[in-house]
């Protein structure tokens, strides 16, 4: 077992190695996007219906539902609701989008040493510029494949999340 962890992790260090400090920075990225996500499906799906039930409760134990300053309650309630459960979506969504752009910066990284490579030791050393075109590619591909993993499950949280809101709404009748 420790044999084979060991070679999980010389594989993850080739792997970084052979992209460079701006995979690192993607994996950084990438880190925090998924702590936020996991966050947010746990509040989503242990903290919210408790909450929810409790509004609920509270809405069923009012006297007056149906005048203006009880529409305006209902209202405030599920619109700290909803601000509760959209907290750091707009983080995870920054995260989710910046993912591309820095997997680029590793290509600009990387090209730029391969044209370093070229200006010292010319054109006929590919085994020198291939560290340079792996350095351009890893990163860039590795910002990719953390963005598409982002936006597919940060889209199953917002529609989630939608979900449960209009449960919410159709929880709290109102004449």
């Amino acid at each position: 077992m420790m044999l084979y962890l060991m070679d999980i992790w010389d594989s993850v260090r080739g792997f970084m190695a052979s992209g460079g400090d701006v995979l690192w920075l993607v994996a950084a990225v990438l880190f925090l996007m998924w702590v936020l996500m996991l966050e947010r499906f746990w509040y989503l799906n242990l903290i919210a219906p408790k909450e929810h039930q409790g509004i609920i409760t509270a809405w069923s134990e009012r006297e007056d539902s149906t005048s203006w300053h009880a529409h305006r309650i209902r209202e405030a309630w599920v619109s700290q609701a909803k601000q509760d459960m959209n907290a750091r979506m707009l983080i995870i969504k920054t995260l989710v989008a910046i993912c591309p752009m820095i997997g680029l910066l590793g290509t600009v990284t990387g090209m730029i040493q391969v044209f370093d490579v070229m200006a010292v030791h010319g054109t006929s050393n590919a085994r020198m510029m291939a560290a340079g075109i792996s350095m351009a590619t890893m990163p860039t591909m590795a910002g990719m494949v953390a963005a598409l993993s982002g936006v597919f499950f940060s889209t199953r949280l917002d529609a989630k999340m939608k979900i449960s809101m209009e449960k919410l709404k159709d929880s709290l009748p109102h004449h």
